[in-house]
């Protein structure tokens, strides 16, 4: 997803895709503007900790969980942050040069996938809600005019990589920073 989103920025082929995603998505509505992307990238994250709330435990402990989120959004954010100002790609708005790729759309992959990692084990479907909300955010930053599918598509393989990298990360952090197993907050039980 990130290469594809790449090499968009330097292929004819790929940029003229963009335009036409973009002239189907956005062009034909330019007054009607959506803003629940602004809050919809957060949803699956939420809906992690609503579900535990309401009994229905995931795979790590609250505290480990948190972590694991946190530390998926700061790979995220860092990412995104570094190549958005590296790339420099104009947004379809012209609004500034910060498109590549889109952070929202980053946010709600990386969300959407922190979800899906801590159910997996109850229900396929509770990923499967995440993802639909996280593509329903990159949807919206296409309708919106901010984003271009390259953008949309890079920012998922970002969100993606950033909380399967935390998952790895995360025993291994743990590990270091507690030296008796016993002690190790990184339980794996569910409970809170």
């Amino acid at each position: 997803m990130v290469a594809y989103g790449v090499a968009a920025l330097h292929t004819s082929v790929l940029e003229n895709w963009n335009t036409e995603v973009h002239e189907r998505v956005a062009v034909d509505h330019p007054e009607k503007k959506i803003h629940i992307d602004d809050y919809l990238q957060w949803s699956p994250a939420v809906a992690v900790y609503a579900l535990n709330l309401t009994g229905i435990k995931g795979k790590h402990r609250i505290i480990d969980r948190t972590f694991l989120f946190g530390l998926s959004n700061l790979i995220q954010g860092g990412v995104t942050h570094v190549v958005k100002r590296a790339v420099q790609e104009p947004r379809p708005d012209k609004s500034n040069n910060l498109s590549f790729p889109s952070g929202h759309t980053a946010t709600a992959f990386a969300n959407a996938e922190f979800m899906r990692m801590e159910y997996k084990d109850v229900s396929p479907w509770y990923g499967i809600a995440g993802y639909a909300a996280a593509a329903t955010t990159g949807y919206l930053r296409m309708y919106n005019n901010r984003h271009w599918l390259s953008d949309v598509i890079a920012g998922a393989g970002v969100g993606i990589l950033s909380t399967q990298a935390a998952y790895f990360l995360y025993p291994r952090v743990v590990k270091l920073l507690v030296k008796k197993p016993s002690q190790s907050p990184y339980a794996g039980n569910a409970g809170l």
